[in-house]
C-alpha cells in the first residue's frame, strides 16, 4: 500500500527567526528535545532511512512550528520564508518521488505573502502552504488577509492550519504546564481559529478555498453538531449561507497526525466522510512505528484505506 504522510516537519539552520517550537518554553525532557533537534534539519540520512524502514513512500514537508509566524520584523519574515521555501524546493527537486512541500508564508505583510505564494507554487513547484496559527496575534479571518485567501483560491492549493507554540496566556492552564502545547492547548486554539474562518463567512466569499487541520481535525469533527445547534440560536454579524458543519465537510480536510486512535478515526469518518481524511505521522515529533501500525490496523476496506493512506492527499495536493 502506498503511504503519503502529510504533516512532516523540518527546520532550516541559518534562519534569522528561531524556527522551531523547541526554542519556546517546553516540558519535554532534554533527551527528547535533542533527538528532535537532530532529526529536524536532516533530509537525506535519518529521514529517508525512517521512511524506508516504515514503508512511507512520501513525506509532505513543512517548516516546523512556529515557522515565521512570530517574527516581529516583516522584512525578516519575508526573507526567512524565502530561504525556507528555497531549501524545501531543493529537497523536493532532489527527491521528487519521496518529498513534496508546503510553503512558509510571511503573513506579517499580506501583499508579500501573495507574492511568495505565487513564487512558491508557480516558480518552486510546491504543493500548498502551511501557516503556524496566528501571526503575531492576528488570525486568518481578519479582513487584512482577504487578499491572501483570494490568491490561495486562485492557485487551487490548500492551506494547512497548524498550531502556534506562542504562549496563550489563558488562566485555565496556570499551574498545569503539562497541558500547554500539543497535549491540549494547541487543539483548543487551532480549532477555534478554524471556526473563526467559518463564522467570518470566509467560505461564502471563497467557496473553493481548502484548509487542512491536523491532529484528527483538532477534534472539531466531534463537536460540529453542537456548533450547528448553538449558532442557530445566535444573531451573528455575519449571516452564513450554510451550517458550520457543511462548510467543514466542503472546505476542510483533516489528517491523523499525532492521534493514533481507531475510535477517533472511525468517528471522523462518520462525521465528515472518508474523502476528507489523510494520513500523517508528525515526524519527528511522533513515532513512525506507532503511526504506521495504526494505519495498517484500521478496520477499513482496501479502497477506503487507500484513500486515507494516499489517494486523498494526491487529489488535494495534485500529487503524482
Amino acid at each position: 500500500m502506498k503511504i503519503i504522510a502529510l504533516e512532516e516537519a523540518f527546520s532550516v539552520p541559518g534562519m534569522a527567526t528561531a524556527g522551531a517550537a523547541l526554542h519556546q518554553p517546553t516540558r519535554f525532557r532534554p533527551s527528547v528535545l535533542a533527538e528532535f533537534e537532530r532529526r529536524l534539519p536532516d533530509f537525506n540520512e535519518l529521514r529517508l532511512k525512517d521512511m524506508d524502514e516504515h514503508g512511507v513512500d512520501m513525506q509532505v514537508l513543512s517548516l516546523t512550528n512556529p515557522g515565521v509566524q512570530m517574527q516581529p520584523d516583516a522584512a525578516i519574515a519575508v526573507s526567512d520564508a524565502q530561504l525556507a521555501n528555497d531549501v524545501l524546493a531543493g529537497v523536493v527537486q532532489d527527491h521528487p518521488t519521496r518529498f513534496a512541500g508546503l510553503a512558509a508564508m510571511p503573513l506579517q505583510d499580506p501583499a508579500a505573502a501573495v507574492r511568495e505564494l505565487d513564487r512558491a507554487v508557480n516558480g518552486l513547484g510546491l504543493s500548498g502552504v502551511l501557516v503556524n496559527g496566528h501571526t503575531l496575534g492576528h488570525y486568518l479571518d481578519e479582513p487584512r488577509f482577504r487578499v491572501f485567501w483570494e490568491a490561495l483560491a486562485g492557485h487551487d492549493v490548500p492551506l494547512y492550519l497548524h498550531p502556534n507554540s506562542a504562549p496563550l496566556g489563558w488562566s485555565v492552564f496556570e499551574g498545569r504546564p503539562e497541558l500547554i502545547g500539543p497535549t491540549y492547548a494547541w487543539t483548543i486554539e487551532t480549532g477555534a481559529h478554524a471556526l473563526r474562518l467559518i463564522c467570518a463567512g470566509l467560505f461564502d466569499q471563497f467557496p473553493t478555498a481548502k484548509v487542512i487541520l491536523g491532529h484528527m481535525g483538532e477534534m472539531l469533527p466531534f463537536h460540529l453538531s453542537r456548533v450547528d445547534t448553538r449558532l442557530s440560536y445566535i444573531d451573528s454579524d455575519v449571516k452564513l449561507a450554510k451550517k458550520p458543519s457543511e462548510y467543514f465537510i466542503d472546505n476542510f480536510h483533516i489528517t491523523t497526525s499525532g492521534v493514533m486512535a481507531t475510535s477517533a478515526l472511525l468517528g471522523a469518518v462518520l462525521a465528515i466522510g472518508i474523502d476528507n481524511i489523510c494520513f500523517a505521522i508528525d515526524y519527528p515529533y511522533e513515532s513512525s512505528t506507532q503511526a504506521i501500525d495504526f494505519l495498517r490496523g484500521l478496520p477499513l476496506s482496501d479502497a477506503d484505506l487507500g484513500k486515507i493512506a494516499h489517494g486523498n492527499a494526491e487529489r488535494l495536493l495534485h500529487l503524482g
